[in-house]
């Protein structure tokens, strides 16, 4: 059975950065059996980055819409699973406040990091947190999932401009704060072919590239992604081919 002191020590042989930024995306089933469950695993990740910032995405994209507008920063639950709902709630985590793409954030400069979603009308527009994980050289954590669930790479087509990937109109969405306040965000969408399921397609070339690499935590299967070799290695195929995540095709050999 895994335990904090267990995650913790693995943390560490994955090489993370305590004094980094780190978001986690996740299964935790695929962790196993950890004494404690759920709350073990968010007290390991959290005590092991206390010096730093450790981001879990609290999405609401499944549900928030045109038909069903309202996005209430503290009770709109996150469709991504056990851990980021679970982490939202925790004392001195700060909650974003983009509608349909929203993190939750614990520790150094958090307040910074979250602030001004409502600003913006695109789910990872550059100047979002998903922009602030590049301009951080932050480290992404997939802990039980593949590339398909990385919404980073969403960023990166965003700020390549790949046509088709957003819808030109604006959804009249609103952000509820704790207090009543309601703030309108016009946003636009990302939309079909859902491109994320092909993101498998660049799994070999990141990590021969050194753009990311595979290892355990618990008896997960993790990838632990460099933002910046991301960011350069996507976003220079997405330019030469903007389409290559809309099919099945294996990569071209000079990818």
């Amino acid at each position: 059975m895994h335990t904090k002191s267990s995650l913790m020590k693995e943390l560490e042989a994955l090489g993370i950065d305590r004094r980094g930024t780190l978001l986690v995306h996740s299964s935790m089933k695929s962790i196993g059996e950890v004494e404690g469950g759920a709350d073990t695993v968010l007290d390991a990740l959290s005590e092991y980055m206390e010096e730093g910032l450790l981001v879990l995405p609290t999405h609401t994209w499944s549900y928030i819409n045109a038909d069903n507008p309202k996005f209430e920063v503290d009770n709109s639950p996150s469709c991504v699973g056990i851990l980021p709902e679970l982490f939202r709630k925790r004392k001195g985590v700060i909650r974003s406040y983009h509608p349909t793409h929203s993190v939750a954030a614990l520790g150094k400069d958090a307040t910074v990091f979250t602030e001004g979603a409502e600003r913006l009308n695109t789910p990872c527009h550059r100047q979002s947190v998903w922009g602030k994980l590049l301009d951080r050289k932050a480290t992404i954590l997939l802990v039980g999932v593949d590339l398909r669930r990385n919404t980073y790479i969403h960023g990166i087509e965003e700020w390549v401009d790949v046509p088709g990937r957003l819808t030109e109109e604006h959804e009249a969405l609103v952000t509820v704060l704790g207090d009543g306040t309601e703030i309108s965000v016009p946003s636009r969408r990302h939309k079909g072919p859902a491109s994320s399921e092909h993101f498998w397609k660049v799994d070999e070339l990141l990590e021969e590239q050194g753009a990311m690499y595979k290892g355990a935590w618990g008896d997960a299967v993790v990838r632990v992604c460099d933002t910046v070799k991301f960011n350069d290695i996507i976003s220079s195929m997405l330019r030469a081919d903007p389409d290559i995540f809309l099919d099945n095709e294996p990569l071209k050999q000079q990818a």
